[in-house]
Formats: structure tokens, C-alpha cells, sequence
């Protein structure tokens, strides 16, 4: 599924550019050259189990972290130029991951399932209605027992982030017939080329039922 084919998300429809743009003229905003601070503490505490999917995985440098503990992981994305960026940075660190082209609200189309899946700064780029797909999505690649790890933006300083997610809206696509069940949901920094101090967001662990 390429950018040429799929439909624009909300987002892309409201920065008036495809996903893969952000990436073309040097790093996207939201990549400030590591692995986010709540991944590696997920990393250290020994998250990460079977298969991983990393979802919007962007040029890699989550993926690669949990690859480099010995996981086996699979990132996927819908911006080739990051994803190409994710494949020569895994060469030149040596390191064992894979990256897939995909559309993320229609991951049937991967035909596999995941033990644990990451999502660090995709979810909150959905509007509503994309966000209850998006949840379909998930849970068709999702082994049951899976657990998920939702990184996103919070409502703490809504006017500090582009897609400020509250708790209820995590709530709300995670609701009791979705498949999930919110184990926890616990304030996080996210690292941005555009936050000094990072920005506030939720860290969610969701359980596939």
C-alpha cells in the first residue's frame, strides 16, 4: 500500500502533504535523532516479548533499540523515505530488523500477528473516526494476550501539541467491545525537535482480549 493509493489520513488532509514529505527535507519534527525516553525505559524493564510490531516506525530508532535487545521486530510505515532511512541505519548498526511498507488501518494486509505492538506518536494523528479504525486494525495483527504500548500526546497543555489526546478518547477507542482492555494509562515526556523539554504525553498499555 503506497502513498499513492491509500486514502490521506486527517492529518495529512490538514498539513495539505503526505506523510513522507515531513521526511524528505531532512528529519521529520517529531524525530530528534534517538529512541523516545519511555521506549528505552520499556526496553530496560523487559517489555518487549516475541514478536514486535513497530507501528508508524518512522526512521527506525525505536525499532532498532528493541531489535538490539535481541527481539525480533518488524516496523512498518507508509512514508518510503523514512523507511529507507530505517533500512541503512539498521545496516550500518548492524542490526537485524525489518521494515514493510504498510498502511496502518489496514494491517490485515501484513497476513501476520504480533506479540507486542508499539505505537509511539501515530495514534494521535487519527481523528476519531480513524482512531476506531485504526483500533480494528490493530487488534487484526494482534495475537491474543498481545499487549500494546500507546505513546501519544496528552491534554495536559493542549495547546502545546498539534493532536492533544485525552484520557477519555483512549478510552473510548479502547472500549469494552473493541477487542482491548486499558491495562494502565501513565503521564510520559515526548521527545520533539520542536519541545525543549519535551511534551506531555500518555503512556497506555492496552491488552488484547
Amino acid at each position: 500500500m503506497s502513498e499513492r493509493t491509500r486514502q490521506p489520513t486527517s492529518h495529512e488532509r490538514m498539513a495539505g502533504r503526505p506523510w513522507d514529505a515531513s521526511y524528505q527535507d531532512g528529519p521529520a519534527p517529531w524525530e530528534f535523532g534517538g529512541p523516545q525516553p519511555a521506549v528505552v525505559q520499556l526496553v530496560s524493564s523487559g517489555a518487549f516479548s516475541g514478536v514486535v510490531l513497530d507501528a508508524g516506525c518512522g526512521s527506525g530508532d525505536n525499532a532498532l533499540l528493541i531489535a538490539s535487545s535481541g527481539v525480533p521486530v518488524v516496523g512498518f510505515d507508509v512514508a518510503e523515505t523514512a523507511l529507507a532511512r530505517a533500512r541503512e541505519k539498521a545496516r550500518e548498526l548492524g542490526v537485524d530488523a525489518e521494515f514493510v511498507t504498510a498502511d496502518a488501518l489496514q494491517l490485515g494486509d501484513l497476513a501476520r500477528t504480533f506479540d507486542t505492538i508499539l505505537d509511539s506518536g501515530l495514534f494521535h494523528t487519527f481523528d476519531a473516526d480513524e482512531r476506531a479504525r485504526y483500533v480494528v486494525s490493530l487488534a487484526s495483527v494482534a495475537a491474543s494476550g498481545a499487549t500494546l504500548y500507546v505513546l501519544c500526546f496528552s491534554d495536559e497543555k493542549p495547546d502545546d501539541v498539534p493532536h492533544p489526546i485525552s484520557q477519555i478518547d483512549l478510552q473510548t477507542a479502547f472500549a469494552a467491545d473493541s477487542g482491548w482492555t486499558i491495562v494502565s494509562v501513565e503521564p510520559r515526556r515526548i521527545e520533539t525537535r520542536m519541545h525543549e523539554n519535551g511534551a506531555p504525553g500518555w503512556l497506555a498499555t492496552v491488552r488484547r482480549n
